[in-house]
């Protein structure tokens, strides 16, 4: 267990904390690229700052804090002028993607010799598109590469998926090196609902092993061996926030005690032929149903969260109980106390790139195309992680299958 000091190290992410200089070195998908080609202004919050997101005309992506130098109106209430720029609301100041005051109407009229403009400046943060997401980076320089993942580049239909979950982003988080849980949250529960009175296959062995950018999680299960994927090749918790077992979850902190759940996701289409996805959908998904008032518990990621936010808002680590299967969680928890003393001595923590050279189709460890989310189908697979897709994501899913030689259900 963590004393209460320890905890809140571990878990409080804003401003001027160690740990939130440690998360600060990462970059952190914060939007859909689609989300700005519809809206060009975007408000966001990142690990307690408010900032707002935008794109200029020239297709440019500016990330500044949210309130304006002049007299510290919200910034996401402008526009994009056609010429360049974010507009304040407010007085009319404009800046560019880079934080620069490139406008200011009353004060150039006033007095146009002053140059007061030149004088001002946004605080900015880095911004890159990637895999239909927007990614943020608001720490210290240099700036690390952005993680181009192979899994980006494979064949099939993409999507992003957004929620927000009303507790920290640390437990959030451990749930991705927990590989017991799968066997209740998501097997048994969902048989009890279900009525059936069985249970899933038992766990018998777990494993973990560092690499470069994370650690895998192994599993034998009583209907498993030492041949299976699940323990020669398992799953991974992607450093520092995010899940990947053929499919992204990152755990974004929004503030310490909320957290954004950014999902990618990808589903096959039928037959060999080329296969170009011209754009990335994205949606929101639920997580309280409104009827009862309750988290909604039908899809495997809403069970998650289910998990997380019933932990409290911050969980009280300091209660509680470790046991074996927690071998993982431990390891996770000692990695940052471990990283936070390499930024302390000027180093880099666990998974961050500098290397240009390397930083392309980047492997991830990987099971085969053949079992799991892309073994074969002659239908269109459901969609099991998050509640609510929209119907055009379906609709269009479905169009492409059948586009591409699928068969659809009658």
């Amino acid at each position: 267990m963590l004393t209460p000091e320890q905890n809140d190290l571990l878990a409080r992410v804003g401003p001027g904390t160690p740990m939130g200089r440690l998360m600060r070195r990462y970059w952190h998908p914060v939007a859909a690229v689609g989300e700005l080609d519809d809206n060009p202004v975007k408000a966001i919050r990142l690990m307690g700052e408010d900032l707002v997101l935008f794109k200029d005309v020239t297709g440019e992506y500016g990330l500044l804090e949210r309130h304006c130098p002049h007299r510290r109106a919200d910034l996401s209430y402008g526009w994009v002028e056609e010429d360049g720029g974010l507009r304040c609301s407010y007085h009319g100041w404009l800046f560019d993607t880079e934080g620069r005051c490139i406008g200011q109407p009353f004060e150039q009229i006033a007095h146009p010799e002053a140059n007061f403009k030149e004088k001002v400046r946004a605080p900015a943060h880095h911004v890159q598109a990637k895999a239909g997401l927007l990614w943020a980076y608001t720490g210290e320089e240099p700036v690390p590469e952005l993680w181009d993942w192979d899994r980006f580049y494979d064949r099939g239909y993409k999507q992003v998926v957004f929620s927000e979950i009303p507790c920290n982003w640390l437990q959030c988080q451990e749930n991705s090196i927990d590989p017991v849980h799968f066997e209740w949250l998501h097997s048994n529960w969902s048989l009890r609902r279900n009525g059936s009175s069985e249970y899933s296959p038992t766990h018998t062995r777990i494993g973990f092993e560092e690499f470069e950018f994370g650690i895998r999680y192994l599993r034998i299960r009583s209907d498993t061996d030492e041949e299976n994927e699940l323990w020669k090749v398992g799953r991974v918790c992607l450093w520092p926030n995010a899940l990947y077992t053929g499919h992204f979850e990152w755990r974004v902190p929004i503030d310490d005690e909320n957290t954004l759940s950014v999902g990618w996701f990808i589903d096959p289409i039928p037959g060999e032929q080329p296969f170009e996805q011209e754009h990335i959908p994205y949606w929101h998904s639920p997580i309280v149903d409104k009827e009862t008032g309750r988290w909604i518990s039908s899809h495997i990621m809403n069970q998650d969260f289910i998990g997380w936010v019933g932990q409290g808002s911050v969980s009280d680590r300091w209660n509680e109980h470790l046991g074996e299967s927690d071998r993982g969680v431990i390891m996770l928890r000692k990695q940052f106390m471990d990283d936070l003393a390499v930024i302390e001595d000027g180093g880099d923590p666990k998974g961050i790139l500098r290397d240009a050279d390397r930083n392309a189709m980047v492997p991830l460890p990987r099971i085969r195309a053949e079992i799991g989310q892309f073994a074969p189908t002659k239908h269109p697979p459901r969609f099991p992680f998050l509640v609510d897709q929209p119907e055009a994501v379906s609709s269009e899913y479905h169009a492409l299958w059948a586009e591409y030689g699928g068969e659809l259900p009658s």
